[in-house]
């Protein structure tokens, strides 16, 4: 029985770097190769992509009683891909009141990914 090996092309963003990925793939969805990476991060960028794609969350929430009416928040690491709607509307409904550390912790858990949203700055 032959394998189809599907070929597929990524920027890897681990890196300011941005090499031009090209990852090969077999009907079993595993990574057979992965060619243009300049650094051994590339490699394992690539695997993930097709594996378990994930990205950082950055927006807002609204402060109540902080000098600014809202605060950049993130996700602590990499929440997966198909699930940053649902993260989004779960981060729209917050509302936190100030004060608001940097890094603190607003979310535990978001939407059961086991990712946190934490604040990006002070806010008083």
């Amino acid at each position: 029985m032959s394998e189809n090996l599907i070929e597929k092309k990524f920027i890897c963003v681990s890196c300011p770097l941005g090499c031009g990925l090209t990852v090969v793939i077999n009907d079993k969805q595993e990574v057979l190769s992965v060619t243009g990476n300049s650094c051994p991060r590339g490699a394992a960028y690539a695997k993930t992509e097709v594996k378990d794609p994930r990205r950082v969350f950055a927006s807002t929430v609204r402060v109540k009683g902080g000098r600014l009416p809202v605060c950049p928040i993130r996700s602590k690491t990499p929440a997966p891909k198909n699930k940053l709607k649902e993260i989004a509307k779960a981060v729209a409904a917050l509302n936190v009141k100030a004060p608001v550390k940097i890094g603190q912790v607003l979310i535990h858990n978001v939407c059961g990914t086991d990712v946190d949203i934490v604040a990006s700055r002070d806010l008083s």
